[in-house]
């Protein structure tokens, strides 16, 4: 009877020791944060911190579903380097080569012919990119190491239409915006909108239309569309 009531004391005991150490942490959290703690005086759970992901940009049609072909995108803040294309004329020079040294026209296939190499593909690469091209065909059999340099003779030419006073086609300036292509149509009709534009450029195939500031940066081969302003 002895050994029960002494192990019912020591239980006892060990239950008060337990409860007193339970109200000291409670007591101590408090007293590291008053706030944490709900109204039985536990302390709540603290969340797991929150780490910032910075999203992705988008702007307009998020595009197809995954797996499916996606057009190309015709948005521009600058002009960047010229890439030839159809309509660009071209001023060839092969130092000692006056048969090779002469203007030639981009045709529709994105190509020019040269003699004694025939068709060089010009289009999407720089005047300096053609160059290298035109100097590896012929120094490979014909020319022994021939010096090659081209020059745009004429760019493309570019087109606008709408409210101007005189739409139609115009040689391309390079660095021009949607104001500068107005400019050189004649300027703005009485009934022109100054803010709402539209420039359709092919890029790789492909034919976009986007909505344009009048500082937007035209390319060669786009066409400007000037819209009539709401009264």
């Amino acid at each position: 009877m002895c050994v029960r009531r002494v192990g019912f004391t020591l239980a006892v005991a060990t239950l008060l020791a337990g409860c007193a150490h339970e109200s000291n942490f409670v007591a101590d959290a408090m007293r590291a944060d008053p706030v944490a703690a709900d109204a039985n005086g536990y302390p709540t759970p603290v969340p797991p911190p929150v780490v910032a992901v910075a999203a992705q940009e988008t702007f307009g049609d998020p595009g197809p579903a995954p797996g499916m072909p996606r057009g190309p995108q015709a948005v521009a803040d600058t002009d960047g380097p010229y890439l030839l294309d159809t309509g660009d004329r071209l001023r060839v020079f092969v130092y000692g080569q006056p048969n090779l040294s002469r203007l030639y026209t981009v045709d529709h296939e994105g190509q020019i012919t040269v003699p004694l190499i025939g068709s060089v593909q010009a289009r999407g690469l720089t005047t300096s990119q053609l160059e290298g091209s035109i100097r590896g065909q012929l120094g490979a059999e014909f020319v022994r190491n021939p010096q090659v340099t081209v020059d745009i003779q004429q760019n493309r030419p570019f087109f606008i239409l709408g409210e101007v006073r005189n739409a139609g086609q115009y040689p391309y300036v390079s660095g021009m915006t949607v104001e500068t292509a107005v400019a050189i149509a004649g300027g703005y009709t009485e009934r022109a909108s100054d803010r709402r534009f539209r420039i359709s450029r092919r890029v790789n195939g492909y034919v976009e239309q986007i909505e344009a500031p009048s500082d937007y940066v035209v390319r060669a081969g786009d066409t400007v569309y000037v819209f009539e302003r709401f009264l």
